[in-house]
């Protein structure tokens, strides 16, 4: 059963759908070297097969590479705002 809160400051939920537990599993692997993340739930997609896995992760502390990464595409962002904002 899915969560209809909306997830903490930081936090976002994660559903990944896949034909198998483990693309499923390795898709949930690469996030977590990423980002602190919850216990996956698995559960089965649907009536025609597949595999739902569900995880929380906090991309307040994300691992590198992703904190570098996290902290080049703010500032882009940042920067991004103050053109528009000085040409607008």
């Amino acid at each position: 059963m899915r969560s209809t809160q909306t997830p903490s400051d930081g936090n976002a939920e994660v559903h990944i759908v896949a034909a198998s537990p483990e693309v499923a599993r390795r898709v949930a692997e690469v996030l977590r070297r990423c980002f602190a993340a919850t216990e996956q739930r698995s559960y089965p997609a649907g009536p025609d097969g597949g595999t739902r896995l569900d995880l929380t992760v906090d991309t307040t502390r994300a691992a590198e590479p992703a904190r570098s990464w996290l902290e080049t595409s703010r500032s882009g962002h940042e920067a991004a705002g103050r053109d528009e904002t000085a040409t607008g």
